[in-house]
């Protein structure tokens, strides 16, 4: 099928983080240190490819401890887990390597340190996302989840003297602005993050999405369904008019996308790998079509986190 010659624009920065970055090299020095299996609570990162990659070699994903045999290594995912998890997997005695993404660390202990000051929280985020449930279980009580403006109206906090904002670090960085502008309407003493929870990864693509949408008749997003990040830069996309589609992996790629369409932005959520960003490319240029490439000048990410101690090959 011959759609004519594309422009695709490739968003800068996309695709891994150095969280994501960290997350996987944890999980791959651990199988070449212990050998298989490693087992990991959660996906690592919310990416099919990253998950089954890392399965082929050896680690096995599971929920709940009890599917772990005693003595084994055990991972905790980039999400963070809350403190019940963490206190049975010591419990157990597994060895224990923490890949909670060190920008959601932050968060944990930003919570446990004003929990012990008498503070109740206010967290914006999406109910049932991993990243949320280890905030969340940072503390037994005292901390209410808002999804959206209607949530901060219907919130009722025990007190309001010590009330603080936190956020789960992959959200929308506009719609978080607004959720924020909300709380702090309705509790104008709200104490919020000394830096915004956000990471800079998400604000990054986010921020590419916007300049590149402004080029493109539409915009494809690699990344898979779970991910966080990956929805909102294909939400961003349609809110600012331009059409969006998500991708797992190339073949997801529908053809009909493309017709009448001649600037093609692509992009990567950040626990997408580069490789899929490249198949997607191959997949568009096996449909017949001419295609060059330009990629976009934006932020050049330099951040890397060191890796937990015990993991040296």
């Amino acid at each position: 099928m011959n759609t004519g010659t594309k422009q695709i624009v490739l968003a800068e920065p996309r695709g891994f983080c150095a969280g994501v970055d960290r997350a996987i090299e944890i999980v791959e020095r651990a199988l070449a240190k212990f050998g298989a299996p490693i087992y990991v609570r959660h996906e690592i990162v919310h990416n099919t490819y990253v998950v089954n990659d890392l399965k082929a070699k050896g680690a096995i994903f599971i929920e709940d401890l009890d599917q772990v045999p005693a003595g084994a290594t055990l991972v905790f995912s980039a999400h963070g887990v809350s403190k019940a998890v963490q206190d049975e997997a010591r419990r157990r005695g597994f060895e224990i390597f923490d890949a909670t993404c060190p920008l959601v660390s932050k968060v944990h202990i930003e919570v446990a340190k004003l929990a012990r000051e008498g503070y109740e929280f206010i967290m914006i985020g999406h109910k049932g996302h991993p990243e949320v449930e280890g905030t969340m279980g940072q503390l037994d009580g005292g901390i209410h989840l808002v999804e959206d403006v209607e949530d901060v109206e219907r919130v009722q906090p025990a007190q309001t003297e010590r009330l603080a904002l936190v956020t789960q670090t992959t959200l929308s960085v506009d719609d978080a602005a607004e959720i924020s502008a909300a709380v702090r309407r309705r509790f104008p003493n709200v104490r919020e993050p000394k830096q915004q929870d956000i990471c800079y990864a998400t604000q990054n693509r986010q921020d590419a999405v916007k300049v590149m949408a402004r080029q493109v008749d539409v915009v494809i997003v690699v990344g898979s369904p779970t991910s966080s990040n990956s929805n909102r830069l294909a939400e961003l996309a349609r809110k600012l008019d331009v059409p969006s589609h998500m991708v797992d992996r190339a073949e997801d790629l529908d053809p009909q996308w493309l017709v009448g369409r001649k600037r093609v932005g692509l992009t990567a959520g950040a626990s997408a790998p580069e490789l899929l960003v490249q198949q997607v490319i191959e997949r568009i240029r096996s449909l017949g079509v001419g295609v060059t490439l330009q990629p976009m000048e934006g932020v050049r990410e330099t951040v890397k986190f060191p890796l937990p101690k015990g993991l040296k090959l």
